[in-house]
């Protein structure tokens, strides 16, 4: 039996080990070519660089307008973070526990707006966004991103509201503190992990963001991080190396950030799934 045990651990390990290498080595292979000049990538793409040349990325941050992509990119990452996390959190409150009638109307309502593609609403959007004179306003854009996030987040900031003690809340209650007072100094320190989990998932999909932007982002001064490598091709369509160091700009800072904040998002993952 103990030996039965650790074969299954050692294939278990094995295969999480080759899906690692499958997801990491693209990225490697990446950045290891962007230090190359087209030839060389060319030549050999597989081939360690003779030298870390880094006028490919000089050229790429210059000529793909990345200062001007990554200022839109962090306004509509951090626009939309607070637009969920404040919408999420008073839903959720609202949705946990029996604080609403027909909350199970609502739930079931959240989860078929999930299943709907975004694609269905982009002519209605953009009419209505064009009258408005918000075409190529990025706050506008973050209340979009907002609302296609909001599902997920709403349903994950849930698990977190229920597994509060009611006994804090009636306590809060009996204090006189009003709802935003148990949500604001009862609530949020303890579901603190959740609104952490959901603040990464909505940035990492705001900042990965094209169709929305690519469709209500209109201008060069206007473009996001990934508009803006997505500019950078259509000029350069022969340099590889310049590619794939724009490339390089666009993920590196993306997997900083995640692997910094990667405890706080596996722990309000796991945390989450405590309790639907």
């Amino acid at each position: 039996m103990k030996k039965k045990k650790i074969l299954i651990g050692a294939v278990v390990h094995a295969v999480l080990i080759l899906l690692a290498v499958i997801q990491v080595l693209p990225i490697c292979l990446v950045i290891i070519n962007s230090f190359k000049t087209h030839r060389e990538i060319m030549a050999n793409p597989l081939k360690m660089p003779s030298s870390l040349n880094l006028e490919n990325y000089a050229a790429a941050w210059k000529y793909g307008k990345f200062a001007n992509g990554f200022k839109n990119s962090l306004l509509l990452c951090i626009c939309t973070i607070l637009i969920v996390l404040f919408c999420s959190t008073i839903a959720a409150y609202a949705l946990s526990g029996k604080r609403m009638k027909h909350s199970g109307i609502v739930i079931i309502y959240f989860m078929m707006s999930m299943t709907v593609p975004t694609q269905m609403f982009l002519f209605p959007l953009y009419a209505a966004y064009a009258k408005l004179h918000l075409i190529g306003n990025i706050v506008a854009l973050s209340f979009i991103l907002g609302a296609t996030n909001m599902p997920l987040a709403v349903f994950l900031m849930r698990t977190f509201f229920m597994k509060v003690p009611s006994e804090l809340v009636e306590a809060a209650q009996m204090d006189g503190a009003s709802v935003g007072q148990i949500i604001r100094k009862v609530m949020m320190p303890i579901v603190s992990p959740g609104m952490i989990t959901v603040s990464i998932l909505v940035g990492l999909s705001s900042w990965n963001e094209f169709m929305l932007s690519s469709t209500f982002l209109q201008g060069e001064r206007n473009f996001t991080a990934v508009l803006s490598f997505l500019a950078l091709k259509g000029m350069e369509t022969t340099d590889m190396g310049l590619m794939m160091a724009g490339a390089s700009i666009l993920v590196i800072p993306i997997i900083l950030i995640f692997i910094s904040l990667q405890r706080y998002f596996v722990d309000g993952m796991v945390g989450g799934a405590v309790k639907g």
